[in-house]
This record gives structure tokens, C-alpha cells and sequence, in this order.
């Protein structure tokens, strides 16, 4: 573990250490707290652990070695095709389930919901919500599946899973009016920002970019949204740390908002913005029938 922590530090890897612990119990099939007490690698272990750190060297994400990344108190399937969710926005998920959890029945809507970690993470901690996930990429839609139902059979209350694109004006015609709280984690990074090897070369390209500006996903998920929402309705959406005040001005110059905030990450950057729906301006017209297309 010291000389792979050497070599992954020498890569540049940030928590090498850490991460060379996590591998190895990852081989041993062992807890990483109980690495101290396990047997030594047998030979075909230690050929595999060393495979695992020759692909982390190369800045292949710890999660896709592993198959598995945590969020809350998930651990979720991860591979090719799913952005791998991130400790920060753990944050807008607590604030979505804390705001959730002063409704008897909530409402909850994850849009660009990826690998499901937001919908799930409320689905387990708040079961009498309703959940509905929404993704469009076919290969994330997989994933959200596997680990829906992975959720689902060890008892958490089941999300209802849509595909569709978050930017369709008509997304959701059924809730029009009827969402207590919305959540989006969406692609938002400025085109020409230089990205970490493990995005750049793993997380998919649609999952990150936002456009030029990094804004195209949000602005129309801020306009739906407060469709979507009811009177009184909580919005959390996750942005990029330059973009505090642009998504905060967004929100206000909507109309339909009140109580706009701003909330940093741990490391103090500009992380999310919140907002409630304002109970006065118009909804759109809530669609009679709505199918979720879940599967």
C-alpha cells in the first residue's frame, strides 16, 4: 500500500493514500477500518491490487475500479456512461430532503438525476415521498434502473423513473402545480474550463458541459421548475462555483421566486442556489393523464 500510495500521489492523485487503502480493501473484500487485522495479499491478490493502481495511475476514476460510489448512506453502481456523483452534492440533497421532510406526502423530482443518487437518497430517507427521477441519456438511464431496483428490493419506497430531456418545455405535464420540492444537478461546466483526467476522460461529455457559458441546462430548468412547483414549492439546483451570482440573478429576474439563497460546499465555494416558488403568478396547464414510462 505505501508503494502504490507513492505511485498514485506521484500521478497526482490528491487522496493517495486513502485510495490506496480503499483498493486494497476492495481486493480483500474486507472493510477498509478492518485492513489492519486482515491477512496479506496471496499472490493472485496482489497482481490484481497492482492492476487496479496501474489503472488509477492512469486517472481511471477510484469508482469505476470499484464499481461502487457512496453517497449519503448509498452505495450506488457506477461505471462508463453515468457521471459519478460527487461528496458536494450531498449538500443539495440534504437541503431537498430537510425542506421535503415538513410535508406529510412530499412531492420530490430529480432532474438530470444520472446514476439516482439525489432520488434515492430521498426515497430512503424520507419513505412516504413520492420520487420521480428524470434522465435522458440511454446509457445513465441503465444505471439509474439497476440501482433503482437495487434500492427498491432491500425496501427503500421505489422512484418512478422517466426518460426525458430536462430542457422539453412540456417535461412533467402531469405535476404541473403539484411538486413540492425539485432538485437538479445538471450539466454545468463552461465549455473552454479544463477538467480533472477522471472527468475529461470518463464522465460523459453531456453530463458535465453546460454550453459556452455553462448555463444552458440551468436557464430552462429554472423556468420549469417554477411551473412544476406549488405554491410555496422548494428549487435546489446545483451550479458551477463561478456561477453564484448569474444562477442567483436567474432566479430573481424569473419573478416567480422568493427567498433566494446561496449555499457554499464544504471548501467554501459557490455550490448551489435554493428558492421558493412564490404563490402568486401563473402555472402552466397540467396535462389530464400522465404516464411515467418507468421501467
Amino acid at each position: 500500500m505505501a508503494r502504490a500510495a507513492r505511485a498514485l500521489a506521484a500521478a497526482g492523485v490528491a487522496s493517495a493514500r486513502a485510495e490506496a487503502e480503499q483498493l486494497a480493501a476492495y481486493v480483500l473484500d474486507v472493510p477498509r477500518g478492518r485492513l489492519a487485522l486482515a491477512d496479506g495479499f496471496t499472490p493472485g491478490q496482489r497482481d490484481r491490487y497492482e492492476a487496479l493502481v496501474a489503472r488509477r495511475v492512469d486517472r481511471e476514476p477510484l469508482q469505476h475500479l470499484t464499481g461502487r460510489a457512496g453517497f449519503r448512506h448509498l452505495e450506488l453502481a457506477v461505471g462508463p456512461g453515468v457521471f459519478v456523483p460527487r461528496p458536494e452534492t450531498e449538500l443539495l440533497a440534504g437541503w431537498g430532503i430537510a425542506r421535503a421532510r415538513a410535508r406529510p406526502a412530499p412531492v420530490v423530482v430529480d432532474l438530470c438525476s444520472g446514476s439516482g443518487a439525489i432520488a434515492l437518497a430521498v426515497a430512503q430517507e424520507l419513505p412516504a415521498a413520492r420520487v420521480v427521477a428524470v434522465e435522458r441519456s440511454p446509457a445513465a438511464l441503465e444505471w439509474l434502473r439497476r440501482n433503482a431496483a437495487e434500492r427498491a428490493a432491500a425496501g427503500d419506497r421505489p422512484v418512478e423513473v422517466v426518460a426525458a430531456d430536462v430542457t422539453d418545455p412540456e417535461l412533467l405535464a402531469g405535476l404541473v402545480g403539484a411538486v413540492d420540492v425539485l432538485l437538479c444537478n445538471p450539466p454545468y461546466v463552461p465549455r473552454a474550463v479544463a477538467v480533472p483526467p477522471e472527468v475529461a476522460g470518463h464522465d460523459p461529455d453531456e453530463a458535465v458541459f453546460g454550453g459556452a457559458d455553462g448555463l444552458d441546462v440551468i436557464r430552462p430548468v429554472l423556468g420549469r421548475a417554477a411551473e412544476l412547483l406549488r405554491p410555496g414549492g422548494g428549487l435546489g439546483v446545483e451550479h458551477d462555483d463561478t456561477h453564484g451570482a448569474v444562477v442567483s440573478a436567474l432566479l430573481t429576474a424569473d419573478g416567480r421566486y422568493a427567498s433566494v439563497e446561496e449555499h457554499r460546499d464544504l471548501a467554501g465555494r459557490s455550490r448551489f442556489a435554493t428558492a421558493s416558488r412564490r404563490a402568486d403568478g401563473p402555472h402552466a396547464v397540467r396535462a389530464e393523464a400522465w404516464q411515467t414510462g418507468s421501467s
